[in-house]
């Protein structure tokens, strides 16, 4: 039986665009000292996200910088939540933490933007979110703001979700 071992197709689906933002955060280079000398390694912290209330994040740890950046988009995949959104911003104010990261997350009005840091836009603007603004409390070691913030994001509820749990109608809940 013959297989098909066509090299051009393989290269063809490798390269296929993405339905996914890919966004690197941070790069850590790491060196262990050892009896032939010293060896270097990197790790990579990576979100994906669809721009339309899917991201997720991970990291992915190599001796070479590619091999570590792809471990980490491979990771983030896997890692993909969804969040609850409220048109181009986030239903209501939330408070992340994670560690000793904390990040306060606050809805914004229309053409707002997104006012963020770097951790923490990378994995706003990989969601989908255009008008926020967010402050970093605490530390702002880039994995566990992006933790913090993903865990904020996961909490986030919208009037439905909430009157689902309460036994209530929405119009209850907002007044």
């Amino acid at each position: 039986m013959a297989y098909n071992n066509d090299r051009r197709e393989r290269r063809n689906k490798e390269e296929a665009p993405s339905e996914f933002i890919e966004k690197v955060v941070s790069l850590n280079r790491v060196s262990k000292t050892v009896k032939g000398g010293r060896v270097a390694k990197f790790s990579a912290l990576c979100v994906v996200g669809d721009g339309k209330g899917r991201v997720g994040f991970g990291m992915g740890k190599a001796s070479e910088v590619s091999e570590a950046i792809r471990k980490g988009l491979e990771d983030a995949k896997k890692n993909i939540v969804s969040i609850t959104l409220s048109g181009t911003t986030i239903p209501h104010e939330v408070l992340g933490s994670f560690g000793a990261g904390r990040v306060l997350l606050k809805p914004a009005p229309e053409g707002t933007g997104v006012i963020a840091g770097g951790a923490v836009r990378a994995v706003v603007e990989c969601a989908g979110i255009q008008n926020i603004r967010t402050k970093c409390l605490r530390t702002n070691n880039p994995a566990n703001v992006v933790a913090a913030t993903m865990e904020g994001l996961k909490s986030l509820r919208d009037a439905a979700q909430v009157a689902a749990v309460r036994g209530k109608s929405p119009e209850e809940i907002t007044g």
